[in-house]
């Protein structure tokens, strides 16, 4: 149990600064792809905001579950494994999600694209610090 919590919460705290920085770099350097969150779709009140401040942790606890129970599984040096477990929660979780509100939303291609990477990002940058903790 101590090998998923700790290293859930260092993940969890990791990606939510991640995520909070990349929120102000977008709007730096990519302000017409922010424009697309004015969209009225992409607000789900008030109500609702803390749910996207608690998604990293959500997201590094249950790839540390994944991690504890198939982490046999990922050879080579630490930053060869935590690649490797970006890559493929990127391929099984992230690029059919992307797909489907892609096909089911009125959202542009390039934002798709960065939410993929995004996701891709979170899930190596939580890869690496597992391979780190929890060989």
């Amino acid at each position: 149990m101590k090998k998923i919590v700790f290293p859930g919460l260092v993940a969890g705290v990791v990606l939510l600064i991640i995520s909070y920085a990349g929120l102000y770099l977008s709007i730096q350097f990519f302000p017409k792809l922010v424009e697309e969150f004015y969209n009225p779709i992409f607000y789900p009140g008030e109500d609702r905001t803390l749910l996207y401040f608690i998604h990293p942790f959500v997201l590094s606890f249950a790839l540390a579950w994944f991690w504890e129970r198939f982490k046999e599984m990922f050879k080579g040096s630490f930053v060869v494994r935590g690649f490797e477990l970006g890559i493929v929660y990127g391929v099984v979780a992230t690029l059919p999600a992307m797909w489907i509100t892609f096909s089911a939303i009125n959202v542009s291609l390039s934002m798709v694209v960065t939410w993929f990477i995004y996701g891709l990002a979170q899930a190596t940058l939580a890869g690496l610090i597992y391979a780190k903790m929890n060989p």
